[in-house]
């Protein structure tokens, strides 16, 4: 199990290799510089979507036994998207607990494993931005008026 040491030099080295090597798409920081476990994420709208150059702005945290589970994600701006609860929280795969899912909808495989970092979570929820998944909807009237346009 990952002790809180273990996890905070973990994220010191995903902030240490995001600035060195930034990714097209978003920029991440801590929100506090005391605070490894808290990150503000700011994604750019993907091409040729609904959210096309469009700033959102999100909070990630961090449980102490990162990388074991996963964090939260929560949009601190508006936006309306099916995999996006009311409240801001993204709801996608990679994001929860590992191991079976106990609805059955997803595979173990598809859920929460210690190999993810802070660039392949947020390159995933650009990927939700580009294709939203609507059969498990976290907010249902989002993925109803998507399915219309």
């Amino acid at each position: 199990m990952a002790s809180p040491s273990q996890a905070s030099l973990l994220l010191q080295k995903q902030l240490r290799d995001l600035c060195k090597h930034p990714v097209d798409g978003f920029s991440a920081g801590l929100v506090d510089e005391n605070n490894l476990f808290e990150w503000s994420v700011t994604i750019i709208g993907p091409p040729d979507t609904l959210y096309e150059g469009g700033f959102f702005n999100a909070i990630m945290s961090f449980p102490q036994n990162y990388p074991i589970s996963p964090p939260t994600v929560r949009f601190t701006s508006e936006i309306w998207h099916p995999n996006v609860y009311a409240d801001g929280k993204v709801c996608i795969s990679i994001l929860h607990p590992p191991g079976d899912d106990p609805n059955g909808y997803e595979l173990a495989s598809e859920r929460w494993t210690p190999v993810h970092t802070v660039e392949s979570i947020v390159l995933s929820i650009i990927s939700m931005l580009s294709s939203p998944n609507d059969e498990s909807p976290a907010n249902v009237e989002a993925a109803v008026s998507l399915n219309t346009l």
